[in-house]
């Protein structure tokens, strides 16, 4: 079995490791669970482009839809996978301090009266 170990940027770079590290790595699993893909899984012959990448440019096309894997695309509502999807790419921001908290997170996921942006 392989295991594929995600890393913060500010881990990768300068080591220390933190809170925010975990919600990096959460917001990284929230997008492969919806888009059944790997974060290292290569996208329109870029091999600089990953999973956060390619869902960061679709998500500036306004067709962040087009991520989700096709076993789930028949079954879900649009907004809430939509909401899913937004609250894994706060996640990933490249500045820890832009990150949720993982409470803040989790809360967002569950509550839609709570704005995913802030």
């Amino acid at each position: 079995m392989k295991i594929q170990v995600v890393m913060s940027p500010e881990y990768a770079m300068q080591g220390p490791f933190s809170i925010k590290s975990d919600v990096f790595s959460f917001g990284v699993l929230l997008l492969k669970i919806l888009s059944d893909k790997k974060n290292n899984e290569y996208f329109d012959d870029d091999p600089s482009m990953n999973l956060i990448g390619h869902v960061w440019e679709l998500w500036k096309e306004d067709k962040v839809l087009e991520i989700v894997d096709s076993t789930i695309a028949d079954n879900y509502v649009a907004h809430e996978i939509s909401r899913c999807i937004q609250v894994g790419l706060l996640c990933v921001q490249e500045s820890a301090l832009d990150r949720p908290t993982m409470t803040s997170a989790i809360f967002t996921l569950g509550n839609e009266k709570k704005n995913a942006y802030t």
